[in-house]
């Protein structure tokens, strides 16, 4: 047998494996797994350098940063409605697991949720507010009920939402756009945003990304039943979250490469109902129309973003500003995540951004919060990827450049 044939069946062999662990697991039964825990190094010169890297970031006068767990490849932001356990996806294999037993506000243990498994680009990871921890990979969709109980065995109790090969056709799936993120809405209903896979889809793909809700966002029940395409016109959501204060659904959305530094608008983005279809591909980013669809007519009631963003500064993750320890005019507002641009001459983003929501439930004035990352000389030495608010009060900020998790905090 060839190398490459022995590479092949052995991948063949570890998803089964993972698969039939996963039909034990829903069961409750014992997978067998043995394996000891894969955990991170949470000291040593790499965390020290990430330390002192961070004393380059600017924030406005009060706050302060300071790193809260090294987590390889960190992408989006779960946290356990217990407070025992941090959950954070990544785009390549790993869950993460990171746990503050101490209580001061650093993680003492990163370690891997649900060794038996096998993932495949499980960036979306979210909770309901009874405790079930949501998984959304590439391709499915997993439940794992009271995981911040099970987190601490190998074994844990885990359920299928959507099987593998149907959240989305399976000639659709591709290596572009394959982050999904998730919520749970107030209608206890699951959230997740499907990216299409292309710069620019085919018009001769239009009709089933309508259909499938690829390009837009998808609502079902907890179950998976009663699936629905809930929006529709988004390239790729890569950030989403519910407005506490009157439910309206907020959401990033990254718009077209390859049409100047300045053009078009990264945009955030509010639904307001079920239907709404907010422009792509007819338009590019904010009003910017598209060169591949400028000879048809756009949908008359596309929904504009509320707010316009740099070009290309990649707008990711984000959440509402509940807590009491900022400053009283963050409360309410909107922290987001800017990854940062890879196809424009002058780098942008790197960052995250404030904006306030207005009382009438629209945008603000965005502003920068915290900036850093993207060096003088236009060289990364981090890109955020998710916000998450923690029960305290304070900002948690992943990275998956560095591997990390910062905590943003205020006063003493």
């Amino acid at each position: 047998m060839t190398a490459a044939m022995t590479l092949i069946a052995l991948a063949a062999c570890g998803t089964a494996r993972s698969q039939d662990n996963l039909e034990k697991l829903q069961g409750m039964q014992s997978t067998g797994t043995s394996m000891a825990f894969r955990t991170v190094d949470q000291g040593g010169d790499y965390a020290d350098q990430l330390r002192k890297n961070l004393e380059a970031i600017k924030l406005p006068t009060g706050f302060q940063i300071a790193l809260y767990a090294v987590v390889p490849d960190a992408r989006h932001i779960a946290f356990g409605p217990q407070g025992v356990a941090t959950f954070v996806g990544t785009r390549k294999q790993d869950v993460w697991v990171l746990t503050d037993r101490d209580r001061n506000r650093v993680a003492d243990e990163v370690k891997r949720f649900a060794p038996s498994i096998e993932f495949t680009i499980p960036n979306g990871v979210c909770f309901s507010k009874d405790g079930f921890l949501f998984i959304a990979e590439q391709n499915r969709v997993l439940v794992f009920p009271a995981a911040e109980f099970f987190y601490e065995s190998p074994d844990v109790a885990a359920g299928i939402v959507v099987p593998a090969g149907e959240l989305i056709p399976e000639s659709e799936v591709s290596f572009n756009h394959t982050a999904r993120v998730c919520r749970i809405g107030s209608d206890d209903k699951l959230y997740i945003s499907l990216g299409q896979p292309h710069n620019v889809p085919p018009a001769d793909k239009l009709d089933l990304y309508r259909e499938t809700g690829i390009g837009g966002i998808i609502r079902m029940d907890r179950d998976g039943k009663n699936r629905e395409v809930f929006a529709t016109g988004v390239r790729n959501s890569v950030g989403m979250q519910f407005n506490p204060a009157n439910g309206d659904l907020w959401f990033t959305d990254n718009q077209v490469d390859g049409m100047g530094d300045e053009i078009p608008p990264g945009e955030l983005n509010r639904a307001t109902k079920p239907g709404e279809n907010f422009g792509f591909p007819w338009y590019g980013g904010g009003s910017v129309r598209t060169a591949e669809y400028k000879d048809s007519e756009p949908p008359a009631d596309a929904v504009m973003p509320q707010r316009e963003m740099p070009a290309h500064a990649a707008d990711l993750g984000m959440d509402f500003y509940t807590g009491s320890s900022f400053p009283a005019k963050y409360r309410g507002g909107i922290f987001s995540a800017q990854h940062g641009s890879w196809n424009r001459t002058q780098p942008v983003g790197a960052r995250v951004m404030f904006t306030p929501v207005n009382e009438d439930g629209t945008a603000g004035e965005s502003q920068v919060f915290a900036e850093g990352w993207l060096a003088s000389d236009g060289t990364y030495v981090g890109r955020p990827v998710d916000v998450e608010m923690m029960q305290d009060g304070s900002l948690l900020v992943s990275d998956d450049l560095a591997g990390a998790v910062y905590r943003i905090s205020y006063g003493p």
